[in-house]
């Protein structure tokens, strides 16, 4: 089984290609990620307990996206940079309103169908900001059948998220204002307002 392949590799270091029948030696280091719960897996007898712990030597529990909201705002500056670079598109962030849908969403398909939502805006956005009809329909009819006790602090995560990337781009500037002020496209006044709002002044 692929299992006894892998634990092969992990403890001889060697291998077998595809055809051939003398082993080849190899030194790798392997970086897994699963959605499975393997311990469980385990007990069950579904997954071998020495590959289990073979490849357990050092583990990050990474929760999945409706855990972690903050990162939301941080995500989609990422993928408007990659798809940005991607598409030839000169798109500088969204729309607070999206922002407001985007942070409320639960995410069944975490940061992948972050990605997929903004490079969907992206096929259909004609300004510079993605704004809520560049989003999927079904994406907005759900948050609109939402009952209110279900949403979000919007005004707190929208405060949290713009400190962030405030911070973020100080710091990606060397503290620069003037550069800082350019890329969030918003004058120098303005930004000093936000950093005196947040404790970095």
């Amino acid at each position: 089984s692929l299992q006894v392949k892998l634990l092969r590799v992990l403890q001889e270091k060697e291998y077998e290609p595809l055809g051939s029948t003398s082993p080849l030696k190899t030194d790798v280091r392997i970086i897994a990620a699963t959605n499975k719960d393997l311990s469980k897996l385990v007990n069950e007898g579904n997954f071998r307990d020495d590959l289990f712990y073979r490849l357990n030597v050092v583990k990050i529990d990474l929760p999945p996206l409706s855990q972690r909201r903050e990162d939301i705002p941080l995500l989609i500056d990422a993928f408007i940079q990659k798809f940005n670079a991607k598409m030839g598109k000169q798109i500088v962030g969204v729309s607070d309103q999206t922002l407001r849908l985007l942070l409320k969403h639960d995410y069944p398909g975490n940061v992948r169908e972050l990605e997929n939502i903004v490079e969907h805006a992206f096929v259909l956005c004609k300004g510079d900001h993605i704004d809520l009809d560049c989003l999927p329909k079904e994406l907005i009819e759900r948050q609109e059948e939402k009952p209110p006790s279900l949403l979000l602090n919007e005004g707190t995560l929208l405060r949290k998220a713009e400190a962030e990337i405030v911070e973020r781009t100080l710091k990606k500037h060397g503290g620069n204002r003037a550069k800082t002020a350019q890329e969030l496209g918003i004058d120098r006044t303005t930004l000093w307002r936000k950093m005196r709002k947040y404790g970095f002044l």
